[in-house]
């Protein structure tokens, strides 16, 4: 019985390794043609937009990225309005989320009671699956409005000596408000991020703060931001990101534009993103070529934006890595 049992085991044992060989082979084949297929997603996609571009890349150039004004009638067309549009929007939401983002993480990981914890980070991400377009259409119908009324009088009349502070929009739309809706949408990406950035500090490393007598807020500001500081950094990046590229809210509520720059945040703008989405279904001739010239601008900018947000992560990383040892 004993010598049956050990040749069926010996019998055995091929089997499953054959079957466990089969099994990492299929692992590596599915993995493999996944990742080979979003490297070649990515090449399909800045194929079409670089081929898209190229008769506005041989007209224009590179002073595509400085000419103001969009005038397809005459072929005179120029990125300068959108980039300037989409530097403050962008600028100014991260300005705004950064330290309510921080704040939330904050209160979450350090100050929340733990029955509390749970729901409102639940709603916090919740913000982060809201489609753009019902942001933008709450922009239009009850934001706008609310800074139109309270916010931008006050603003106006406490730092109106600021040329970006100056007669407020009759509309409620503007740069303003877009700056507004862009931080609520990016908000739960910086705030998410964040949290987890703090939960990965180690509690010896708080604990130890606290025994020597610091309280909590130096607690935070000596320990857990240097520790984190370099994560704080790429989610702002990827936040940044995120506001450069939106398109449908931002074009919702950042008004008409003006074919201009103007410093005063209350007046109407335009970027990149929004132009796109506005423009490309109606248009024709060396347009078309020239919005393909945007989005390439804006494809560049995400590839660069989330190489440097990577490489951030990566150095914190192995610092983290060199410390534990």
């Amino acid at each position: 019985m004993s010598t049956f049992d050990t040749t069926s085991e010996t019998v055995r044992r091929p089997f499953s390794g054959r079957r466990a060989r089969l099994g990492d082979v299929l692992l590596q084949g599915v993995a493999g043609t996944a990742a080979a297929g979003a490297v070649a997603l990515l090449g399909l996609i800045a194929y079409k937009v670089v081929d898209g571009s190229r008769l506005a890349l041989s007209t224009f150039g590179l002073g595509f990225l400085t000419h103001i004004g969009w005038d397809p009638v005459h072929n005179h067309m120029g990125a300068a309005v959108f980039l300037f549009g989409a530097a403050v929007t962008s600028l100014g939401a991260l300005v705004l989320a950064t330290p309510l983002a921080l704040g939330i993480a904050l209160f979450l990981t350090e100050l929340a009671p733990r029955w509390i914890r749970a729901p409102v980070t639940a709603l916090v991400e919740t913000l982060a699956a809201i489609p753009s377009v019902v942001i933008g259409l709450w922009g239009i119908i009850v934001l706008g409005p609310v800074l139109r009324d309270h916010v931008m009088p006050a603003l106006h009349s406490t730092l109106g000596f600021i040329p970006l502070f100056g007669t407020p929009s009759p509309t409620g739309t503007g740069i303003f408000t877009a700056i507004v809706v862009l931080t609520i949408m990016i908000l739960p990406i910086v705030s998410s991020i964040s949290r987890e950035l703090f939960l990965g500090v180690p509690s010896e490393l708080k604990e130890a703060a606290l025994a020597l007598g610091t309280t909590r807020w130096e607690m935070v500001r000596g320990v857990i931001f240097p520790y984190a500081r370099g994560g704080i950094a790429a989610a702002m990046i990827l936040g940044l990101g995120r506001a450069i590229g939106e398109a449908i809210a931002v074009s919702m509520v950042i008004g008409s534009f003006d074919n201009g720059i103007s410093w005063n945040l209350f007046n109407g703008g335009d970027t990149p993103a929004a132009k796109i989405a506005n423009e490309f279904t109606n248009a024709s001739g060396l347009e078309v070529p020239s919005l393909f010239y945007l989005a390439l601008i804006l494809l560049v900018f995400s590839l660069v934006v989330n190489t440097f947000a990577q490489i951030i992560v990566r150095r914190v990383a192995r610092r983290q890595g060199l410390a534990a040892r």
